[in-house]
């Protein structure tokens, strides 16, 4: 195996790693942390990129090619998602900063600094989507790094398969007890917000009864995932949430909610591999009998 799949391999594992802590913003320092291991999250994003150009282009220069598969155009949609949330995410960040970029100040900083958070969420399941479409290749970089002995025992596939329900059920659990559904759904109230007040010349985000922001967005769904809390928000963006400054926790709740994603999507991909297997041995056995 090539050292650049190795390379992207840590990359990929540092870079989920980093991700998930980013939802609490007490951990590891607090917003010190968080603003810096920031950047350095951007860093290995683009640089994962790079690493995976050749596709990008072969993709990109064929992508209106009849003979390109669908899976492939698939994934390349996902990616594309992937980029422009990232990049949102990442420049968001930047503009709300309160300890590397104290000075930038911008209209509607509200709507960025919640936008900020809620995309997150967005991104969290993208990921676990992602994940889940190329754990094959995670699996098989495990196996020639870390894990080189293939499990001789039947009872250990079925054990591997009892901790992937459990895994899922964790998750599922997770998913209840943050209130990740909640906060997913109010992120379409968010953004809606922001293209409404934008549209309208940026004239602020206060309507005639209060904040605007707060009056739309269900706030008390959200916990702080990023910065420095806005000034005068009111309902419960700032409170921390999920473990408070527990690393272990942050990373643990949350691998585990984007561990539902990637189980669901390897499953429902490995299930329709052999639906259209059943289906193209039917073709050929039938193809077969008309030939006889």
């Amino acid at each position: 195996m090539k050292k650049k799949n190795y390379v992207k391999f840590a990359l990929d594992l540092i870079m989920a790693l980093l991700f998930v802590l980013f939802f609490n913003k007490q951990v590891l320092g607090g917003l010190t942390f968080h603003e810096i291991a920031g950047l350095g999250f951007a860093a290995a994003y683009f640089t994962h990129i790079f690493l995976n150009l050749q596709w990008v282009k072969k993709v990109t220069l064929n992508l209106f090619n009849k003979k390109l598969p669908w899976k492939t155009r698939g994934n390349y949609l996902l990616n594309l998602l992937l980029l422009v949330s990232m990049s949102f995410i990442i420049i968001s960040g930047v503009l709300v900063s309160r300890v590397i970029f104290p000075n930038i100040h911008v209209a509607n900083e509200r709507w960025f600094q919640m936008t900020h958070i809620s995309i997150s969420f967005v991104v969290l399941i993208l990921v676990g989507i992602h994940v889940g479409l190329h754990w094959q290749w995670v699996v098989n970089v495990w196996k020639k790094t870390i894990w080189k002995h293939e499990p001789k025992k039947v009872w250990i596939g079925y054990a591997m398969k009892g901790a992937t329900v459990l895994i899922l059920l964790f998750g599922l659990y997770k998913m209840s007890e943050t209130g990740f559904v909640n906060r997913l759904s109010s992120s379409g109230t968010i953004l809606g917000i922001g293209s409404q007040e934008m549209s309208e010349g940026g004239r602020g985000m206060k309507g005639e009864s209060g904040d605007l922001a707060f009056k739309h967005s269900n706030s008390d769904s959200f916990r702080s995932a990023s910065g420095e809390r806005p000034t005068n928000f009111k309902g419960n963006m700032g409170r921390e949430h999920d473990g408070g400054g527990n690393g272990l926790d942050v990373i643990v709740t949350y691998t585990g909610i984007m561990a539902v994603f990637v189980i669901l999507t390897y499953y429902l991909k490995k299930l329709t591999g052999r639906m259209k297997k059943n289906k193209r041995g039917k073709s050929n056995q039938s193809l077969q009998r008309t030939m006889n």
